[in-house]
């Protein structure tokens, strides 16, 4: 692999979900425009709502209600109502992840997602893009005491992919993952075709960035 020994070291890659691998943010930002302008009558911009993206949805939604747990909760379950109704018929990866998750499979590397969707649903959707086949190992904020940004999710999964987190790349789309995944030890890349731009990812320190999966596939040079 890959000319430099960061390439050379790895042998795994662990994935962030929404907006790394599939291309959700429109999924996303309807059921919070729903649930928080629509519902709850807050008038925040598109900004605003996706700010805490890449952070269990619970956390976020508490933290629109001010900290109050029974307001985050209502508002979950509404979120999760509406979700369910544009979820599947929109889920989709982006239009080069199968071929490059099929080139790093090919190269014999360990793959894992760590995300802050729910286990089931992340693996739902992973299921209804076509690419679950690809992923033994899926973290969700259920599966782990810790939540993105802490780094304790993504050590856990590079623990299921019996690998070291310095042997492994984390792939993420937002600050929140490059938090976790320099705290694991892991070398950190930023996605930036996904949901948050190019200059708040880089303030996060990653270690590599690339502007589509294909082009980690070439710099791996698999």
């Amino acid at each position: 692999m890959g000319a430099d020994g960061v390439a050379e070291n790895v042998k795994g890659l662990l994935f962030d979900l929404d907006g790394t691998l599939l291309d959700t943010y429109e999924i996303v930002l309807s059921s919070m425009k729903y649930t928080l302008n629509e519902a709850a009558g807050l008038g925040l911009t598109d900004e605003q709502l996706m700010a805490g993206v890449g952070t269990p949805l619970i956390d976020q939604l508490v933290g629109f209600a001010g900290g109050d747990e029974a307001q985050g909760a209502e508002w979950f379950d509404l979120y999760q109502a509406h979700n369910v109704t544009v979820h599947d018929e929109n889920i989709a990866p982006f239009p080069d992840t199968r071929a490059a998750l099929e080139r790093f499979r090919n190269a014999g590397l360990a793959l894992g997602v760590v995300t802050s969707k729910r286990h089931e649903l992340a693996v739902r959707g992973l299921e209804m893009s076509g690419i679950a086949e690809f992923f033994p190992v899926v973290i969700g904020p259920d599966d782990w005491p810790e939540h993105k940004p802490e780094p304790g999710p993504v050590r856990r999964g590079a623990e299921l992919l019996g690998l070291a987190p310095e042997a492994c790349f984390y792939i993420g789309d937002s600050p929140f993952d490059m938090q976790a995944g320099n705290g694991a030890g892991c070398t950190t890349v930023a996605a930036l075709w996904g949901m948050f731009p190019r200059e708040v990812l880089a303030k996060e320190n990653p270690a590599l960035e690339f502007s589509s999966l294909t082009g980690l596939a070439d710099y791996l040079g698999i």
